[in-house]
């Protein structure tokens, strides 16, 4: 009998859970390390089992990359058009991404973005991707009053500051973060923050682990 038809009998799992540990190795390793051998063997299933949720290994990178198009920049949009009373209160709804994984995934982000420098459809992919969340962002200014030049330099002074991040795995423990979070904003809006403002923001994230 095969190590093959050893494993995963009578279970097939399913796409979500093809997709999970596909997530997983394009972490841990890069696109290269999402292949369907390994991902069977991690999970215990039957490669055959693989072909019951998806055509072929490009079907499930597809599913990856709207996995990250949804999380990632449908989240960051949605965040940027929140009711807000003031530009600060908005600020801190899209911070609120920074600091919640279930909101924005920045190892996939960072992942994605490594992808896409060999692949130039996903290159294309991450453009539109940047240009829409810059493009929310520079919304969020211009809804609190802010002229046209002025929004555009803070939503680029906004984002790439995060990119910056991401892609320098910065790594800050939550308190470090949240300390910093009302200078951030400050710098971004040019006003203080309310202590109505910062107080709604950090009961959002108070007893969050870092």
């Amino acid at each position: 009998m095969s190590e093959e038809s050893e494993i995963g009998h009578g279970w097939r799992g399913s796409a979500e859970v093809w997709i999970e540990a596909a997530y997983t190795l394009l972490i841990e390793g890069g696109v290269e390390a999402v292949k369907i051998l390994p991902l069977a063997k991690g999970l215990r299933l039957s490669r055959t089992s693989f072909y019951w949720h998806f055509a072929d290994r490009e079907a499930l990178l597809a599913a990856l990359i709207r996995r990250w198009e949804e999380k990632n920049t449908g989240n960051l949009v949605r965040q940027t058009e929140l009711p807000a009373p003031s530009v600060n209160a908005a600020a801190l709804n899209l911070i609120d991404c920074w600091i919640t994984p279930e909101l924005f995934d920045s190892q996939l982000d960072r992942a994605m973005r490594d992808w896409a420098r060999t692949d130039s459809a996903l290159r294309a992919a991450f453009a539109e991707a940047d240009t829409t969340r810059l493009a929310a962002i520079r919304a969020m200014y211009l809804r609190h009053g802010y002229g046209p030049e002025e929004a555009d330099v803070r939503a680029n002074a906004v984002y790439l500051t995060q990119v910056g991040y991401i892609d320098l795995d910065t790594r800050e423990t939550l308190e470090t973060r949240l300390r910093r979070v009302p200078t951030y904003v400050e710098i971004f809006t040019g006003q203080k923050v309310s202590p109505a403002d910062l107080a709604g923001f950090l009961g959002r994230h108070t007893g969050r682990e870092g």
